[in-house]
């Protein structure tokens, strides 16, 4: 079965591929059928996780699954938060942001560095599917004071994960895919979803 993953993050894409290997199916990036990205102009992660599902199952014809995630600061009323990719502007790479985000907080103890990855994801069989599936998880830990780990991206080299001393970066792919905020989500995606494929 094919499904357009509403993303043109080529490490999201991967993600994604690891994460539904087990139900092999054709997962396809946007970008790889040139769809142009649609504005996320939603208030919440599940808003624009369903406006990007619809365009993309819209423009492809196919079944979309779509993914909104970001990082989540507490101390600073929950930014970067739906802005997580674009967090130091439109064109902002993945150091930008982190570089921001480290100037923001400045020198605060641990205390006031709680955070979470939130994951919201979509899953619609045609664009005008009244009954989505939505799936939703949260990864709790807090951020570093500078970057550690290799592995991942993002805000990965700065999220240290609750209960563990290392970094979503310095985990190893199979240990984040099996306790991170996607996979968790896509986890009960695939409950949800095991009726209708």
């Amino acid at each position: 079965m094919r499904i357009v993953l509403a993303t043109n993050n080529e490490g999201k894409l991967k993600e994604f591929r690891s994460l539904l290997a087990p139900w092999a199916l054709d997962l396809v990036g946007q970008a790889e059928l040139g769809i142009a990205s649609v504005p996320e102009i939603g208030m919440t992660f599940v808003e624009n996780a369903l406006a990007k599902a619809r365009h993309v199952s819209r423009m492809s014809g196919y079944p979309a699954l779509s993914d909104d995630s970001g990082l989540v600061v507490d101390v600073l009323r929950g930014e970067p938060g739906i802005h997580s990719a674009r967090f130091a502007g439109n064109d902002a790479s993945d150091e930008d942001n982190n570089n921001k985000l480290l100037t923001l907080l400045g020198n605060r103890k641990n205390a006031s560095r709680s955070a979470h990855f939130y994951c919201a994801l979509v899953f619609l069989r045609h664009a005008e599917d009244p009954a989505p599936v939505v799936a939703t998880a949260q990864w709790h830990g807090s951020i570093v004071t500078e970057p550690k780990g290799t592995n991942g991206f993002g805000y990965d080299p700065l999220f240290l994960v609750s209960g563990l001393q290392q970094t979503s970066a310095e985990l190893n792919s199979q240990t984040k895919n099996r306790i991170s905020h996607r996979g968790q989500a896509v986890q009960e995606l695939c409950a949800k979803l095991a009726p209708l494929l």
